[in-house]
């Protein structure tokens, strides 16, 4: 995402790990800042991107966080899979200041992000959306306006609430069909032109479930925070919500049961493991 911008318009780049930030603007031209602060100082628009929100709500504070380097009228986009609640809090304490905020999650994977072909949907008010478009459009081909502040962060919560109970059916029934006696190719051969296909079983289960490549391109424990943050949604707003409770604590079994750094798509190996087979084609 940050190479996509770095080739459009002048880019300044931070990262908790320095090094890293400093190899990519040797890299891609952009300059590198030792502190959050700097790196929004003069800055008119800045654009987060971390595991949570908790995280980009402690980067606003102290002598070096975004607040001592943010000016007023600038614009703060964060792109973090993040909870609404902390949304809407951060961005009040920005209104505060002359300072807007959107919510700007985004979804297609490492291949989107590199291509720039993101989905990316934003919460925000019509005027802040207006002037983020135009930034965000170097990054994804599909730039939403879904509803103000904190909305952008539901619906991203809902979708990988959705993956993920995709990936847990999918691993499932496929562990039963072979078992049964039917192979994992040919089911899905069948599944993927009928009504009960997703992108889990058209795309994910073929490229690294059967192959058993099983590439590490989203932590486990990301999804499962997802998972959690699209269940206090369905809290906050009186929805009853048994499926997405289920697989809530299905993936925390499967965090547990597999080491930190696992693929989203590992839960399938848990499943393969307990039910005593391998799905692969």
């Amino acid at each position: 995402m940050a190479a996509r911008l770095a080739g459009t318009r002048p880019l300044t780049v931070w990262n908790r790990t320095r090094s890293r930030a400093e190899e990519f603007a040797r890299v891609h031209g952009a300059r590198s800042a030792a502190t959050p602060a700097e790196a929004a100082s003069g800055a008119d628009v800045v654009l987060t991107c971390l595991p949570t929100s908790r995280e980009v709500e402690a980067l606003l504070d102290g002598g070096d966080g975004l607040l001592a380097g943010l000016a007023p009228g600038a614009l703060l986009l964060d792109c973090t899979s993040g909870d609404p609640a902390t949304s809407r809090r951060i961005a009040g304490r920005l209104a505060g200041q002359g300072i807007a905020f959107a919510d700007a999650p985004v979804s297609g994977g490492t291949n989107g992000a590199e291509a720039g072909t993101l989905t990316i949907m934003v919460g925000a008010d019509g005027a802040t959306f207006a002037r983020a478009r135009p930034v965000l459009e170097t990054m994804g081909s599909r730039i939403v306006h879904v509803g103000p502040v904190g909305a952008g962060h539901a619906l991203k919560a809902v979708n990988n609430a959705l993956l993920a109970v995709n990936i847990l059916a999918v691993g499932e029934g496929l562990a039963a069909l072979v078992k049964a006696g039917v192979s994992a190719r040919t089911a899905l051969d069948v599944l993927n032109v009928s009504s009960g296909r997703s992108f889990v079983s058209e795309t994910l289960v073929p490229e690294r479930v059967l192959t058993g490549a099983w590439p590490r391109t989203f932590r486990l424990a990301l999804l499962e925070k997802d998972v959690g943050i699209a269940r206090q949604l369905l809290r906050d707003t009186g929805v009853e919500g048994p499926v997405l409770d289920l697989a809530g604590e299905l993936f925390r079994r499967a965090r547990a049961a597999l080491c930190e750094s696992a693929d989203h798509l590992e839960a399938i190996r848990l499943i393969e493991s307990r039910s005593g087979v391998e799905i692969r084609g």
